[in-house]
């Protein structure tokens, strides 16, 4: 969903992701209670904020919907990452590591980095920060030495941060770039961005750490230096900072200003009023982080109605084709996904795909070939022979033009095909 309007609220989704076990370079999710301790006020920079948080997830569809919340929201969005970078063996693209990632599962367990500069790229210029406190692993870690673009988002965004080398063998890295940030917030201070920026990399980056000044290429470190005259300097206190007594890492919301009378704050999830299906849905704050709530706490009706109500509002506003019903319509894909309804999942897979390459994506866009590959998993979900049947044709065609990084994806499912046609047994396996 593109952008186009300010709030005074913003939202602030905090990512800190790191694998479980022996291959875990950094403590990422130890910044976590720190900047749960900051009014989420801070930061975003505005009144009031969302704030979402991920600790370890283990998915990197879930980390996508989530982000796809936060890039929906009209006001202010910035995003903080904590965690490692790995190169894939294939297309040599960087990926953040998730709870589950390991060498050989990296493709399909870890976050592609280009997917959340595919997320981003939708909202208007300006109106985004991303703040990163990384580590890379070795082979990453070289190729970015080369080639530090590999880790550029897109216009418009604003980068801070910094990623670091691999730590020594057994020792595990730690955040202290956005534990300075949370240090210096919980202290009251407000500093603009940029110089808290400054006096943090002063403090807390390591000599080798390649660092990220609101414009890529990200430039080498600096020896720790006095600060520019051109802002007040920004008192640092030492970290780590540990969280206020009693603070947990928990979500917190701060309702919108903007906020329909009647209504209570975050109360979007219901279809139109007077059961009108084709009338614009309730204004407020926005539907899709409510949503979601309603699906995950098992109201899975209730958000489907929302999201179809949403969607046909986009048609209406926007065009058939434009991206805000495709996000929708995605939005709905997920949403029957999480209701465990594979056979309607995986029909609103393919008809993503089918739109995004009517919009003029090439079939080798990660993004058609992930809605390919989210039809094609929710198919091998399916129980009943009678929707496998039926929904096989259109995923086999659809499967030819898009192939995607498994290449032997199309001859797995037709011999899944062929082996449940000559057993009369279910798809499941």
């Amino acid at each position: 969903m593109v952008i186009d309007r300010e709030d005074t609220a913003g939202t602030a989704l905090l990512l800190a992701a790191a694998p479980v076990g022996k291959g875990r370079l950094i403590d990422a999710a130890g910044v976590l209670p720190a900047l749960a301790a900051v009014p989420p006020g801070a930061l975003t920079g505005t009144a009031a904020a969302t704030l979402v948080e991920l600790a370890d997830p283990l998915d990197p569809q879930t980390v996508l919907t989530r982000l796809r919340a936060a890039v929906a929201a009209s006001g202010p969005l910035s995003v903080y990452i904590a965690g490692q970078l790995h190169l894939d063996h294939r297309q040599r693209l960087p990926h953040l590591a998730l709870a589950r990632t390991s060498p050989s599962t990296l493709r399909y367990t870890a976050l592609p980095w280009h997917w959340i500069a595919g997320e981003l790229k939708l909202r208007r210029p300006g109106t985004t920060t991303v703040v990163v406190d990384l580590v890379a692993d070795e082979q990453t870690w070289q190729q970015l030495a080369t080639d530090p673009g590999l880790l550029a988002l897109c216009h418009g965004v604003r980068v801070y941060g910094r990623v670091g080398p691999p730590p020594g063998r057994r020792a595990l890295a730690s955040p202290d770039y956005l534990k300075a940030y949370a240090a210096v917030w919980r202290s009251g201070a407000r500093p603009p961005l940029a110089a808290l920026h400054e006096q943090v990399v002063a403090q807390s980056a390591p000599d080798r750490a390649l660092v990220f000044a609101a414009d890529f290429p990200p430039a080498q470190a600096p020896a720790p230096a006095a600060p520019s005259s051109a802002v007040p300097p920004v008192h640092v206190p030492a970290v780590p900072a540990p969280p206020a007594p009693g603070t947990t890492a928990a979500t917190a919301a701060v309702p919108s200003a903007r906020q329909e009378p009647g209504r209570t704050a975050g109360d979007t999830t219901a279809p139109p009023p007077t059961g009108d299906t084709t009338a614009p849905p309730p204004t407020g704050a926005d539907p899709l982080p409510s949503i979601l709530a309603a699906a995950e706490s098992g109201r899975h009706e209730e958000a489907a109605a929302a999201a179809a109500a949403w969607e046909q509002h986009a048609h209406r506003t926007h065009g058939s084709g434009s991206a805000q019903a495709l996000h929708w319509l995605e939005v709905r894909a997920d949403l029957a996904r999480l209701a465990r309804d594979p056979a309607a999942s995986c029909r609103l897979w393919m008809a993503a795909a089918e739109a995004r390459l009517a919009r003029g994506q090439t079939l080798d866009a990660p993004d058609v070939e992930g809605a390919v590959d989210r039809a094609h998993h929710q198919w091998e979900r399916l129980s009943d022979p009678e929707a496998a049947r039926a929904l096989a044709p259109a995923l086999i065609a659809l499967r030819r033009r898009v192939p995607g990084r498994q290449r032997a994806a199309l001859q797995v499912l037709q011999r899944r095909l062929e082996r449940w046609h000559d057993t009369g047994e279910g798809v499941m396996r």
